[in-house]
Formats: structure tokens, sequence, C-alpha cells
């Protein structure tokens, strides 16, 4: 614990900042260790990650070209885990469309947190008829499907891993928004805000420096459920076939490639990209359980 170290002669100093700091983060990773679903969440995580991106170092494949000679395969010696119906060996493709699923839905989870806590900061901070304006925008936004704009805006031009990016995260920004303003309503009226606005400090210091810091615990606990959902919304995308043109290759649609495929008896061409969806969601709610035990400030001071 920190009230075993020595801080030198100064005391209140740097020094004693410095071994603070260390004592928060330290007591963080324990609680976070001591919820057990998180840290399998987050085995799960790191495993799926080297799976996809140092998997093909390991298990190199050719999923450019096709080869029929070499198609609907069972799992067995040399193909592991199968092959589809145009001869790509299964185990390579679940790493490669690994790679889609994880990078869409990360880089989308962290734009949308990022637009979702600037909008909702603002509103919050400003008030008044600035706050009414920008959240009747989120109602309307809201009362909108999302998976049917989605599927607008994947028909209206060719999907690609930017633009799924950039179209997730354009419409799941409104849950962090409205969750940011609340968090915002609480704490523009603190003192130390009302004493720096006393002071001369600007509305966009008072943002930057007060509002985004303090409600950062919400904002990271919040991003990794978009991620989740971010995930999800590629593959209900690739599942109705409006995810990445092929060769490129996505878990949500080799699910709806492996599911018209099951009916035939090729059964193995379900399971992989199914399981490995469900794997991938569940660790980042579980890690945003951690995350959020870790935040609560009664359980870091207990």
């Amino acid at each position: 614990m920190t009230t075993q170290v020595q801080v030198g002669t100064v005391p209140g100093g740097r020094a004693t900042t410095l071994v603070r700091r260390r004592g928060v983060w330290r007591q963080g990773v324990e609680v976070f260790l001591q919820n057990r679903l998180a840290v399998v969440g987050l085995v799960i995580v790191v495993a799926l990650v080297a799976f996809c991106f140092l998997g093909p170092l390991v298990h190199r494949t050719d999923q450019v070209h096709t080869d029929l000679s070499t198609s609907y395969i069972p799992p067995g010696p040399g193909y592991p885990l199968g092959t589809d119906g145009l001869g790509y060996d299964q185990l390579g493709r679940m790493m490669l469309g690994g790679q889609t699923s994880i990078t869409v839905g990360v880089l989308a989870g962290v734009f949308a947190t990022f637009i979702g806590t600037l909008w909702g900061a603002i509103a919050g901070f400003a008030g008044g008829w600035v706050d009414s304006l920008m959240m009747r925008v989120v109602d309307a936004l809201m009362s909108i499907p999302a998976l049917f704009l989605f599927m607008l805006m994947a028909t209206i031009v060719t999907p690609s891993v930017p633009l799924l990016i950039i179209i997730i995260g354009a419409f799941a920004w409104l849950g962090p928004a409205r969750l940011v303003r609340g968090e915002t309503l609480s704490l523009r009226s603190r003192e130390y805000i009302l004493a720096m606005r006393g002071m001369g400090g600007t509305s966009g210091r008072a943002i930057r420096t007060h509002i985004v810091r303090n409600a950062i615990g919400t904002v990271i606990v919040n991003a990794t459920f978009q991620v989740a959902d971010a995930v999800l919304y590629v593959a209900y995308l690739s599942f109705l076939g409006l995810g990445v043109p092929p060769p490129a290759a996505n878990w949500g649609g080799m699910l709806s490639t492996g599911l018209t495929d099951a009916y035939s008896g090729n059964w193995w061409l379900i399971f992989p990209p199914g399981i490995a969806i469900i794997l991938i969601v569940l660790a980042f709610n579980f890690i945003g359980d951690g995350l959020r035990d870790v935040f609560e400030v009664r359980l870091r001071r207990r």
C-alpha cells in the first residue's frame, strides 16, 4: 500500500503525488482482477486478437484465389476447420474475417464514443436552448431503428472497412451522447467549475479540463459496450449481404454463408463464426463490467 512507501524529504511534493497515483492504479488493477468474468473477457479478447492478427503468420493460406477442387472438405488433416464452397480454408478465413470484424468494431466504437462524448458534454454544459436543440436531434435520430439506417447507408454506397467504420460510428454515438449529457448536468454546478468560471475560465476549458476528465470513467466503460455493439452491427449488415465485398471476409458474412450451406449438410461452416461473434461480444461486455467496478468510487475507497 502507499502508506509503506518512503516519499522523500519534500512532504506534499511531486513524489507524494506520484506515489498516490501509483496507489490508485494499483488499487484499480486489484479491483479489476477481483472480477473473474472481466479477467476471462480480457483473456478472450487478447486470444482472439492474437489469433486473427498473428495467426496468419503461422497458418498461411490463400484467401484470394478460389479452388473448387477443394470445396466442402470436412474438418480433418490439412484443414482443421474444413473448407467452404469456394475452396477457402476455413481456419484462414476465420483469421481474415476476424481482422475485419475486430478492426471495424473497435474503431467504430471509439469513433462513436468520441462524437457522443463531445456532443453530450457541449449540450449539457451549455444548457438552455442549445441543450434542447442538440438533444432533440439525438431524440429524432434515436426514434429511427439503427439497423434501418445502417442498411440504408450500406445500400447507397459500396461497403468497405473505412466506410463501415464511418457509417456505424456516425449513428452509434446517440447513446453515449445522452449518457455524457447526464453526467455533465451533474458536474457543471460543482464548486470547482463555478470557481474556474469566476476566475475567467472559458467554457471550452471547463469542458476539456473538468467535464470530460471527471466523466472519463463513464466514457471508458461505455466505450467497451460500444465496441461490442459495433461488432454486432457488422455481423448484422454482413448477414444481410451488406458487408465488405469478396475476397474480403468478416464473421457475419461467414455466418450467413454457413447458415445456407448447413442445410446441405456442411455443418462445420456455421459454428466457428457464430461462436467467435458470441465470444467477442461477451468478452467486451465482461471487460466493461470490470472497468465499471474500477471506476466506481465506493469500490476504490473501500
